[in-house]
């Protein structure tokens, strides 16, 4: 570096009459001008706005499609609730007597066969689908006794099927335990 300086130095003389040639400056400018311009970049808002309209008619699409195969479809069926006052609280009363069975039976540990449980779930959801068309009988003639009484008997029976299967599912329980009780006492 000291060497430039030294060389500048000594030719001072020469570099102050020396002028730059025509069109130098331009050329300076627009080196200057290009190195700038690659290294900033231009954006544009329209991709933005495109991507946006895309997520948005997604989005308004998946609506539809989820109004229509799932909220709508509830709405072609009728409870007992919608009937009457009084049916309403029967309806309610056998809804909540089965979540809690269907609660015990979920709860119940069957270690030896989880396929059993397996199998006994799909059962009571089976006798849901025959509840799920009675519901739709109900919107088609609301008046019908017939219809009405029908679902009541279903909640009936379920509930008794319900109570039953609990019941057995106890009594396996308590006579492993007495098993493993005795078991733990002969040693």
């Amino acid at each position: 570096m000291k060497n430039i300086e030294d060389i500048i130095r000594n030719n001072k003389d020469f570099f102050e009459d020396a002028e730059p040639s025509e069109g130098h400056l331009e050329r300076f400018n627009r080196k200057l001008e290009k190195r700038f311009q690659v290294n900033t970049i231009t954006r544009s808002i329209v991709p933005y706005l495109l991507k946006a309209a895309v997520v948005t008619l997604l989005i308004t699409l998946s609506s539809l499609w989820t109004w229509d195969h799932f909220i709508r479809t509830g709405s072609s069926r009728m409870t007992l609730g919608q009937v009457s006052p009084q049916y309403k609280e029967v309806e309610n009363y056998y809804v909540h007597q089965v979540n809690l069975m269907e609660g015990e039976i979920v709860n119940v540990d069957l270690k030896n066969n989880p396929a059993q449980k397996t199998i006994l779930l799909k059962e009571l959801k089976s006798m849901d689908s025959t509840y799920v068309s009675l519901q739709k009988e109900l919107k088609a003639n609301p008046n019908d006794e017939r219809i009405i009484n029908a679902m009541i008997e279903h909640y009936q029976t379920k509930l008794e099927v319900m109570t039953y299967i609990v019941n057995q599912l106890k009594t396996i329980r308590n006579d492993n335990q007495n098993k493993k009780e005795n078991e733990n006492t002969k040693l």
